[in-house]
């Protein structure tokens, strides 16, 4: 009964420790980089499945929603905008093809440019002349689900820390994991490299504008970009990156046999799902087998491949989550395309609004969830970082705070 008590009075006195594994799975962290990037290609699946305005603008919004809420301070979430104006650069492009290269199909004329001849050869090209209202929104519906796509896996980009991501590749695919990671880093380094050459003008005084301005920014910017690619390829050099273990030719030669082989059966395999006219054989039993080669391929090169992990990322019920949000998404959109695709590729001829199903919202309500399911970011340390000084210069700031004497004349 005493320990009962006793433990009814800690409890009561400290009522926070009673959800404590709820709140030990809220604690700021960083989420697994796997987790956002299945988010994100569910997502984009999502998008590449539909031309409905009304949920690509929903996908957006989704994305720029969860990218807000879950990014942190470092360098590579700030390039989420630049994903932003690069899909409505697209959209506009997009827009503007259809205009240039004939956009008269249609009933609702919108404006009559001249047109330019074109010689024989040139047969069924058609530059400018009328344009019509179904051809423009074709085009823009293409090019907004485009755009959606990109935003998507830019917000992956955005969430997802890439080197935690390296560090999570399988070690036969160690190499090219290397050289996608630092791939996918330069966009947000760049990014970040002309935020600070803005701020250190700015701070200087500069107030050039135009082609005066980009040449001040852009050499900068290269510069600094030459700089941080020596400084990662040292760094990498120094870590062992790319040194494998001894292995006779007979075996790298037979593993990398089998990679290829897989990974040309993966595709055979897609090709055969995605045309219906094929053989059986050539769709989903071509993928299967193609995928246990390549993975037996995988397995067998990664034992050359010798490394070492420093606390490696686990996946907890907050990755899963997150994960099953954008593949429940992917999932819930191509089911209401089977139910209604009049609805998910609204047509432009004749002229329809665009509507949402249930369904749509479903899977957008669902895409939205790891805005709130996963944990908060990791919060920055207040704490200033510790820089070690040589010796010299610790003796030559011992003798900077010594008291001065002062002058003649009042000067120190």
């Amino acid at each position: 009964m005493t320990e009962h008590r006793d433990g009814v009075d800690a409890a009561a006195a400290n009522p926070e420790r009673g959800p404590r594994h709820w709140s030990a799975a809220r604690l700021p962290r960083g989420l697994h980089p796997g987790a956002w990037w299945l988010w994100a290609l569910g997502l984009a699946t999502a998008a590449s499945h539909t031309t409905n305005p009304l949920l690509l603008a929903l996908l957006v919004a989704v994305a720029a929603l969860t990218v807000l809420r879950r990014r942190t301070d470092a360098p590579w979430a700030l390039a989420f905008r630049m994903y932003l104006v690069l899909g409505a650069v697209i959209i506009a492009m997009r827009v503007v093809f259809r205009i240039i290269f004939g956009g008269g199909q249609g009933e609702h004329l919108l404006v009559s440019l001249p047109e330019i001849p074109l010689p024989a050869w040139a047969a069924g090209i058609r530059l400018f002349g009328p344009v019509a209202v179904e051809q423009v929104l074709g085009g823009f519906y293409d090019g907004l689900r485009l755009a959606t796509m990109l935003v998507c896996l830019g917000a992956a980009n955005a969430l997802a820390n890439p080197k935690r991501l390296l560090k999570a590749v399988p070690g036969a695919l160690y190499a090219v994991g290397t050289a996608v990671v630092v791939a996918l880093s330069v966009a947000p380094q760049l990014v970040e490299s002309v935020l600070r050459v803005r701020r250190a003008r700015r701070l200087r005084g500069a107030t050039g504008r135009g082609m005066r301005a980009l040449r001040g920014i852009a050499l900068p910017v290269l510069a600094d970009a030459l700089d941080r690619s020596l400084a990662l390829a040292a760094a990498m050099d120094s870590r062992g990156y790319g040194r494998t273990a001894a292995v006779p030719a007979g075996q790298r030669a037979a593993t990398g046999a089998l990679v290829l082989g897989g990974l040309v059966g993966v595709c055979a395999g897609t090709y055969g799902l995605l045309d219906t006219t094929g053989p059986g054989y050539l769709g989903l039993p071509m993928l299967l087998a193609g995928l246990a080669v390549a993975v037996t391929g995988m397995l067998l090169a990664g034992r050359r491949v010798r490394r070492s992990r420093y606390r490696p990322d686990r996946w907890q019920p907050a990755e899963l989550l997150v994960a099953g949000c954008g593949l429940a998404a992917a999932a819930l959109t191509l089911f209401a395309g089977s139910v209604a695709p009049e609805l998910v590729y609204p047509p432009v001829s004749p002229l329809t609004w665009p509507e949402v199903t249930p369904l749509m919202l479903l899977a957008v309500a669902v895409a939205a969830g790891p805005a709130w399911l996963a944990p908060p970011p990791g919060l920055p340390s207040t704490r200033p970082p510790t820089v070690a000084v040589p010796v010299s210069d610790a003796m030559a700031s011992t003798r900077a705070s010594d008291p001065v004497t002062p002058l003649p004349g009042g000067r120190a």
